[in-house]
Order: C-alpha cells, then sequence, then structure tokens
C-alpha cells in the first residue's frame, strides 16, 4: 500500500510535559493546544520503535508534530508542532509504527490491520483538513487507546464562515426599558424572583446587548477578538471539529464518509468532545468552569426552588439541548396554576360530599334498594347502601366543577403552546438564531452499506449483460462489419447510463414498508390481548371473591379487583414500553432512512404511536367500553360462555377511571425516574467498568491520575432526547386527555417535573459524555405532536364527562323528570326492576339471605316488566343519551372557539422582540456603511498621497479634481470633469484590492462622460 504525502505527519504524544495538561487533561502534551474531540479505538497489538535503517515495506514512517520526544541535539526542532514542513521532518525525530506483518512480529488479524490501515487513512485527512492530531504514545495489549485532536485558529475561522456561526461583534446597543406603570411591576417582578436566580456568573448582562453578525474571515476588526484560544467556546470548537469529522472521506481503504460510518464499522469505538473538567468543585467559587457551575447551581437536588440557567445551558449543551429543558421548565411553570385549580376542584368536592343527596340516597339503608347478583349461581342479592364508599368518593371527582376544570384545561394546553411559541421565539433571538440556514445532512452509515451494495449488485448484472451482448469475432481476433456498429452502440449506451445512484427507491424499501405495517398491526394486538387479559382476571376474580362466605371480602370486591387489576397494567406496560423501545427502533432501520433528522422523525412517530396505545388502552377501555356491552339480568353478555363481561360500580365509572389513571400516572413516573433513569444507567457503567479494566492494568491506573479523556470515555454515550421528550409528552397526556376524571393530576406531575428536571441535569452533567452542540430553532416534531393531543384532550373531555360521568343524567332528571326540581329520587330513578322468575336455569342464587324476593333493581334505563315493552330502553334512555350527544357537539365547539379566540389574542411574536429584530437590522446596516466609509476614506488617502508623489507636469489642471468621496459613494472609472457637463454614470463599487496595485493600472484621460456620484 502506498502512502499519500500528508499519512507522514500523524503525531504521536508521549507524557504530558506540563503542569496545566497533567492537571486538567485538557491539552495536547504541549499543555497550550486545547483537546477539542477525542477519537477512541481499541489497541490490540504492540506498537514498535525503530531506526530508519531497520523499516521494511510494511512499516510507515510516522513523523511527530513536536509532542514526541526528539533524540538528542534536536531540542529546537521539537518545539511547537503542528506546522512542521516536510523538509524537517529529519531534524524531528520518526516514529515507525508497523503496519503489516513485519519481519519478527506474529501475524495479525487482517480485520484488524485493516481497520488500522483505515484509521491510518483518516487521521492522514484530518491532517490534510488542518487539524492537529495527537495519539498516546504507549503502545497496549488491551483497552482504549485515544486520538485527540485539536482545531487551530485559522481552521476554525474558516468553518465558523462555512457554517456560518453567529458571532458578537463590537458593536451594542441598549434595550429599551418599559415605562410608566408597566416598569414599575417589572422592577417588582425582578425583586421577587430574585431569590429564586441561580448564582450564575456574567448571566445578567443589564440593558445591552452586542450585535450578533456571521462570522466572516474579511471582518476580523468586528469582533472584539481579546484571544483566539477563547474567542470560539469550547462548544462551538467541538462543533466544528465534528462538522469536520462529518464530511471527512477515506477512498482508499473504503468508501466511506464521515465518522459516524467509521464507528458504525467498528473501526472506532466512540468520537465526543471533552467535558470542561470535573464537576466537583475543590478551589474557590470565581474559578468555577460552566460544568461546575451547572453541577451546583442546575443538577443539584437542593435547588429545586431555582429557576434553570437555560443560557449556560444552551452554551455547553448546545441549542437543541437548551431548548429541551426550556420547554421542560416552561411546562412545569404553567403546571403550577392548573394545581391550584385542579385543588379546588378536588376541595370543592370534599366540601359538598356531605351535602351531594345522590350519595345521601346510596347510603340510605331504609331505602332498602335490592340490587341484582353480581354473578351468575353463587353470587347473591345485595342492598345498595353497601356501595356508600364508593359512592362518596365518586362525588370527590365527579361534581358540577368538573365540567368547568375540563373546560379549563383544555384551554390552558393551547396556552401552554402559545407560551411555548413566544418563549421559543425570545430564545432563538437572544441566541442569535433568527435566520439561521439548515445544516446540511450527511446520509447515514447504514444508508451508505445498502447504496454501496445496490451499486455492486447492479455492476455486476452489467458485466453479466455485457460478456452476453459481446459480439463475435473471427479466428484472427477482428470485428467486422455489422458486429464492430454493435459494439461502439453498446459501449455509448454503457457510457450513458450513471454509475452512482444518488438514492434508495420506494422498490429498495418495500420489504421495510411492509415489515413495519405488519409489525405494528401485531404491535396493536398484543397490546389488545393484554387489555382483554386484565380484564379476564377482574372478571374471574370478581366471581371466586363474590362466592367467598367472609362477607369483608365480599363488600371489598370492587376496590381490591380495581386495584390489583391496575397494578398488573402497570407492569404490563412497563413491560411493553421496553419492548415497544426496541421495536420501534428496528422497524425505523428497516425503513433506511437517509439522514439522522428523518430517522429521528420516523422513530418518533413509531415509538409514540405503540406508547400512547400502550399506555391509555387501559384507561380507554375502562372510560368508554366497561359495562357498556354487559347486557341487563336474564340477558348477560358471557365470555367464553362461562364468565359476564364485568359492570361498572353503582356510582359509576367514573371512580374506577380515577383509580386507573392515578395508579398508573403516580406508578409509570416513580419506577422510571427511580429505576430506569438511576439504576440502570449506573449499572450499565458499572458493567462496562469491569469488562474493560484489566488486571494488569489497575496497577498503572492506580499510579497515575487518568486524564479527562479517560473519564469521559467511562460515562454513559449520548443517545438523544427522544426518551426524554416521550416521557413528557405521555405525560401531558395523563394530565390533559382524561383530567376531567382525576383534577389532581397536575399536582403529581408537578410534583414529578421539579424531581425530574434535576434528575436530568444531574444525569447530562454528570452521567453522560458530553454532546456535539446541536443547532436547532424549535423543538421539531414534538410540537406537532402535543398540539394533535390538545386537540384530541377536547374531544376526550367531552365524552368522559357527557358519557362516563353522571352529570348529563343528573341534568335530565332534575330539569325534566325532577318532580320538585331538585335532586330528591335520583338514585331510584335511575335504576330499573328485573323479576327474578325471568332469570334463566341456572343463574339466580342458589342460596339467599335476603328471603323471598320478587324483584331485583339493576342501573340502566329499561322497562319495568309489567310493561308492554318489557325489558326495552325506555324514553328517558333515549332522552339522556340526546342530551349526552348535544353536550358533546356543545363543549367541543365551545372550547374549540374559546382556544381560537385565546390562540388570537396571544401573538406568537413578542412585541419586544419584534421591535429589537428591526432595531438590530437598522444598526447593522448603519455599521457596514460606516465600515464601508471608512474603506473609501481610506481609498481616497490613497489618491491624494498618489497625487502628491506625481511630477508636476502630471499634475491636475484647474478644471480637474479628484473626487471626494462620501459615505454613499460609488468609484469612478477615471478622474471627474470639474464643469459637471456629462452625464451622471453610477459605476460598480470596486473592492478594496482593486486600490492597492500600481496606480499606473489606473486611466490617466479625462473621460468626459463620466462623473463621480457624492452624496
Amino acid at each position: 500500500m502506498q502512502v499519500s504525502p500528508s499519512e507522514d505527519k500523524i503525531p504521536v504524544g508521549g507524557a504530558p510535559s506540563s503542569p496545566q495538561a497533567s492537571g486538567d487533561g485538557l491539552y495536547f502534551c504541549d499543555g497550550q493546544r486545547k483537546v477539542d474531540y477525542v477519537l477512541v479505538f481499541h489497541h490490540r497489538r504492540h506498537g514498535s520503535l525503530r531506526s530508519p535503517a531497520m523499516v521494511s515495506q510494511d512499516q510507515l514512517s510516522i513523523v511527530s508534530n513536536g509532542n514526541f520526544p526528539p533524540p538528542a541535539g534536536s531540542d529546537a526542532a521539537a518545539g511547537r508542532g503542528g506546522g512542521i514542513r516536510r523538509e524537517e521532518a529529519a531534524s524531528v525525530g520518526e516514529v515507525f509504527m508497523e503496519l503489516g506483518i513485519a519481519r519478527g512480529s506474529e501475524p495479525t488479524e487482517a480485520a484488524e490491520h485493516e481497520m488500522h490501515l483505515i484509521r491510518q487513512e483518516f487521521e492522514a485527512n484530518l491532517l490534510e483538513a488542518g487539524l492537529e492530531v495527537e495519539r498516546d504514545r504507549e503502545t497496549k495489549i488491551h483497552g482504549p487507546s485515544f486520538t485527540r485532536i485539536h482545531a487551530p485558529w485559522p481552521v476554525l475561522c474558516r468553518e465558523a464562515e462555512f457554517l456560518k456561526i453567529k458571532v458578537p461583534t463590537k458593536q451594542s446597543y441598549e434595550l429599551k426599558e418599559e415605562s410608566g406603570f408597566g416598569s414599575r411591576m417589572s422592577t417588582v417582578w425582578r425583586k421577587l424572583k430574585l431569590p429564586f436566580q441561580p448564582n450564575v456568573p456574567h448571566q445578567d448582562q443589564g440593558s445591552t446587548k452586542f450585535l450578533s453578525h456571521c462570522f466572516s474571515r474579511d471582518k476580523l476588526h468586528m469582533y472584539n477578538i481579546t484571544s483566539k484560544d477563547t474567542f470560539f467556546d469550547n462548544t462551538t470548537r467541538g462543533r466544528i471539529v465534528y462538522e469536520i469529522l462529518r464530511r471527512t472521506v477515506c477512498v482508499r481503504t473504503c468508501q466511506t464518509i464521515g465518522i459516524s460510518t467509521l464507528i458504525a464499522k467498528g473501526v472506532y469505538d466512540a468520537a465526543f468532545p471533552l467535558h470542561d473538567g470535573d464537576y466537583k468543585v475543590t478551589g474557590h467559587l470565581e474559578e468555577r468552569n460552566d460544568r461546575q457551575v451547572l453541577f451546583e447551581e442546575w443538577a443539584r437536588y437542593s435547588a429545586f426552588y431555582k429557576y434553570q440557567p437555560i443560557d449556560l445551558v444552551r452554551k455547553y449543551f448546545g441549542e437543541k439541548i437548551g431548548l429541551y429543558f426550556a420547554w421542560l421548565g416552561v411546562y412545569t411553570q404553567l403546571l403550577i396554576p392548573a394545581s391550584i385549580v385542579g385543588i379546588i376542584v378536588f376541595g370543592y368536592g370534599v366540601a359538598t360530599v356531605d351535602t351531594n343527596i345522590p350519595s345521601l340516597e346510596m347510603c340510605d339503608e331504609h331505602l332498602n334498594f335490592t340490587m341484582c347478583p353480581l354473578c351468575d349461581g353463587a353470587c347473591d342479592y345485595w342492598h345498595l347502601s353497601t356501595a356508600c364508599g364508593t359512592a362518596r368518593a365518586s362525588h370527590l371527582f365527579d361534581n358540577p366543577a368538573t365540567v368547568f376544570f375540563a373546560i379549563f384545561m383544555s384551554l390552558w394546553a393551547v396556552l401552554f403552546l402559545e407560551q411555548w411559541k413566544r418563549r421559543q421565539i425570545s430564545l432563538s433571538f437572544s441566541w442569535d438564531l433568527t435566520g439561521i440556514e439548515e445544516d446540511e445532512e450527511q446520509p447515514r452509515p447504514k444508508y451508505e452499506t445498502i447504496l454501496l451494495q445496490k451499486q455492486q449488485r447492479t455492476q455486476k448484472k452489467k458485466k453479466k449483460k455485457k460478456k452476453k451482448n459481446e459480439p463475435e469475432k473471427q479466428e484472427d481476433g477482428t470485428v467486422t462489419g455489422k458486429d464492430r456498429w454493435r459494439q461502439k452502440l453498446l459501449s455509448a449506451m454503457a457510457a450513458g447510463v450513471p454509475t452512482v445512484f444518488e438514492k434508495l427507491t420506494w422498490k429498495d424499501r418495500l420489504t421495510g414498508y411492509f415489515m413495519n405495517i405488519s409489525s405494528i398491526l401485531f404491535m396493536l394486538g398484543l397490546t389488545f390481548s393484554a387489555v382483554f387479559g386484565v380484564i379476564i382476571y377482574r372478571i374471574t376474580i370478581s366471581a371466586l371473591m363474590a362466592m367467598s362466605p367472609d362477607p369483608e371480602i365480599k363488600s371489598n370486591v370492587r376496590v381490591t379487583v380495581t386495584a390489583t387489576a391496575v397494578i398488573i397494567n402497570l407492569v404490563v406496560i412497563l413491560i411493553l414500553d421496553e419492548i415497544y423501545g426496541a421495536v420501534a427502533l428496528w422497524l425505523t432501520e428497516l425503513e433506511i432512512p437517509k439522514t439522522e433528522s428523518n430517522f429521528e422523525e420516523r422513530l418518533i412517530l413509531k415509538a409514540f404511536l405503540l406508547k400512547f396505545m400502550n399506555a391509555y388502552a387501559p384507561i380507554f377501555y375502562v372510560a368508554f367500553f366497561k359495562g357498556r356491552f354487559a347486557g341487563r339480568p336474564g340477558s348477560y353478555v358471557y365470555v367464553f360462555n362461562d364468565y359476564r363481561m364485568e359492570e361498572c360500580a353503582p356510582g359509576g365509572c367514573l371512580i374506577e377511571l380515577c383509580i386507573q389513571l392515578s395508579i398508573i400516572m403516580l406508578g409509570k413516573q416513580l419506577i422510571q425516574n427511580n429505576i430506569f433513569e438511576i439504576g440502570i444507567p449506573k449499572l450499565k457503567k458499572l458493567i462496562r467498568a469491569l469488562k474493560e479494566k484489566e488486571p494488569s492494568q489497575k496497577v498503572k491506573d492506580e499510579e497515575r491520575r487518568p486524564q479527562q479523556w479517560n473519564l469521559d470515555y467511562a460515562l454513559v454515550p449520548f443517545e438523544g432526547l427522544t426518551p426524554e421528550y416521550m416521557e413528557m409528552i405521555i405525560q401531558f397526556g395523563f394530565v390533559s386527555l382524561f383530567v376531567a376524571s382525576f383534577p389532581l393530576a397536575p399536582l403529581f406531575a408537578l410534583l414529578n417535573n421539579v424531581i425530574e428536571i434535576r434528575l436530568d441535569a444531574r444525569k447530562f452533567v454528570t452521567e453522560l459524555r458530553r454532546p456535539v452542540a446541536a443547532r436547532a430553532k424549535d423543538i421539531g416534531i414534538w410540537y406537532n405532536i402535543l398540539s394533535g393531543m390538545g386537540k384530541l384532550s377536547v374531544i376526550i373531555n367531552a365524552f368522559v364527562i357527557s358519557f362516563t360521568s353522571d352529570l348529563i343524567p343528573r341534568l335530565v332528571y332534575q330539569y325534566m323528570y325532577s318532580p320538585t326540581g331538585t335532586m330528591n329520587g335520583f338514585i331510584d330513578h335511575t335504576l330499573s326492576f328485573f323479576n327474578v322468575s325471568n332469570f334463566k336455569t341456572g343463574t339466580a342464587p342458589h342460596n339467599s339471605d335476603h328471603g323471598d324476593v320478587t324483584v331485583c333493581r339493576y342501573k340502566d334505563y329499561r322497562e319495568p316488566p309489567w310493561s308492554p315493552d318489557a325489558y326495552q330502553f325506555s324514553k328517558q334512555y333515549w332522552c339522556v343519551l340526546s342530551a349526552r350527544l348535544a353536550f358533546v357537539i356543545l363543549f367541543q365547539n365551545l372550547v374549540m372557539f374559546l382556544s381560537l379566540m385565546v390562540a388570537w389574542i396571544i401573538p406568537d411574536v413578542p412585541k419586544t422582540i419584534v421591535q429589537q429584530l428591526k432595531r438590530e437590522k437598522k444598526l447593522l446596516v448603519n455599521l457596514f456603511l460606516q465600515e464601508e466609509k471608512e474603506k473609501l476614506q481610506l481609498i481616497q488617502s490613497l489618491f491624494v498621497k498618489d497625487a502628491t508623489l506625481q511630477p508636476k507636469s502630471q499634475s491636475p489642471t484647474p478644471g480637474q479634481a479628484f473626487p471626494i468621496l462620501g459615505r454613499y459613494s460609488t468609484l469612478p472609472s477615471g478622474p471627474v470633469a470639474g464643469d459637471g457637463g456629462g452625464p451622471r454614470v453610477r459605476c460598480r463599487a470596486a473592492s478594496f484590492s482593486q486600490f492597492t496595485e500600481k496606480i499606473s493600472s489606473l486611466p490617466r484621460k479625462e473621460n468626459a462622460n463620466s462623473k463621480h456620484t457624492a452624496v
């Protein structure tokens, strides 16, 4: 294998040579150049140091950039590295590393050798791109080896201009402050918030803001560059290096583009930027780095009452992660008023439970409502007063205030989305994200691999087809006549066929689409099967407990069965959640998305669909299906011909819906937060550390302090924000979709999020590797999902109030059927009669303790047995059904109208941001015009200086004059006539470089038709 000229400059670093480098582990061995990025691979064989005379053909000479200790007498050559010239290589010293099977060495595996060659070519290409690379000097048999990368100032400037990174200029302006009453209120509000603000240095920049502009190497004088090492912060430097790594190619050893492809192929194990040192504060508070500030003021549980330092989070982790925590903060803050209203609604239910007439009637033993048996044969008749506790508990959540709370929460969801849009615009303005362009994305590694396989298959087919179509030759090998023209035509046609496919077509993805559809349908069927299995459990356990001779067990059948079934549902949901996450990832890979953004969007949609159905299917069943298809006494609906379909409690299904929602919501949050987000990452980290730490390596590691790249490599890799968003989106569904049945849901969500923010913050600061900063203007597809769930919540809450609760039947009875216009007699009105002689054989109670019962009651609107239409739906049923449907239509249209009004009243872009954007644009224009004016004044001074150097014979006549260059001047093509007789011609503005040439190149003759324009 031949080596390119740039491959002889891969540097090899030794031990740190300065206290700064050894103490922080953030610099190269010279202690001056920052480590902007780290590549990690597992070293599995020895390197060797040899003299140049001992190098064989299978070895490569790698020239140090000054970090490797040079031989004696070459100290001067080993100063600063990175910019070493080829002819100076001999004075620096050479390191010879075995690439192939050298003489006397053991044979290495072909795969390891190939990966070594790929790494060598890739790092050589990084050097050609201007980066500086440093490797570990020591050789290892096993364990990770680190390649450190530094981006010098010219590379940073070039890439910052290419990526259009906005940087602050020297120009600043004062932000306009409110006046009058608004100003006083803002001042009071700032003072009230002061104890809740984090102690972050340089957080409050006052009323001054610096203008920002896309970086340009031609305008370095406009930027406040105090130090080239700190002008671009570590986040920006890491992003710039990642962009170079992302587009660097390996052509000779493998047809790949970017570091992601190499990691997928196993050439490298990991690639990541470094954290800013340890997160624990060891010195003075004033000397804290950004990571330590984030840990002290953001990631500690004791800081739960403080605002988040969002600007510092964005500075350290990038805009994408900053937007997530900003969104989570807005969501948590708006849960405070929702929680207060929910507590008030719950308090109203507690205060009115003793005066609620339906509950009092159910608890009145003197009314003596004898109810029909709950099961066939073994179950006895029972009195309605035994369900008194359930009726009282149901009123806590099923009261007139529930309607108000459902309307409030629907408007709250709209207000939350509008508030987030305004907050997002404000952050985009303060973070200089306005007007940024979408970054061009490279294809994913798997997409490239499958595309390459397709190309290879097509080329093989072409070769076979070409062999079949080759013309027959004569004995002497010549092609004659018709065959000659045929050969030319085939070669021309082959030349016209492109050899590279730009993209994969739907035919290439057809198998993946089929697997997606079939797998998703199977998973949905699995979810419904799990729900049905729990239904069977409830039915069988209810029948078994009803047959128990213990009266205490009989009286607690519903509560016991409901609680245990919900716990089973919770366990099933948690298990299926993990399965569905892995399945969604597998299905998305089968679709072969081209870019990471396409992959992420498709993954989110699949995971959300599966997890949404998994989390809410049991709740949907209780809310809308339970008890609807149970039948009536004498004509029940049976499952497997033996078990009756379960019915709602006498107080309605709303209390069971409340129990179901509360246990699933609280259990899911507590278990996922405490076990999945804390325990599992720590367990993975422990297992990984045990696997990678060899016994022979422990002694070496104890003798020296680990560098920052060793510490960061031991952390958990960052795998995206999808799990974090998904958890909050599912919680948002619990808060908004079924909030009419559980007014305390916003309160529990608020308490969870207060912990969740600090938990996620601690995970990002201490448990995860530092992610590459990614620019983002919004939260992407998650906003569309939130908007859709907000609209769906209006419909679901309308159906919950009208069909699941007893609000509509109560209103219909009070205003249509009540003799006194009150709720007295409501329970008797909702209970129908059944003649026990109409029981089917074997379904009546075998042994009854209630004596001779001729008629029992059941909850439904049906005609009595003495009616000509016995057991048919009564007029009251159709009246209540009409009222329920009318309420759904009225509620939905009212809430939708109010939501549109709220969205129309609240502007998406705050007025202050609009004014500041206009002002910044005007100031930028003035700044560039001022720069142009200074440039033209400099050009004028050159003209004047040149005129003074001219001989007197060539001095301008009184009729001639040099132009007076003004602010809006354009440059003339020659001297301007003073009389101004010719027409005015506006000439194109020339660049400054054109006037640095010799003055002799300018025209000397007077042009009567040209005149300089001065304003």
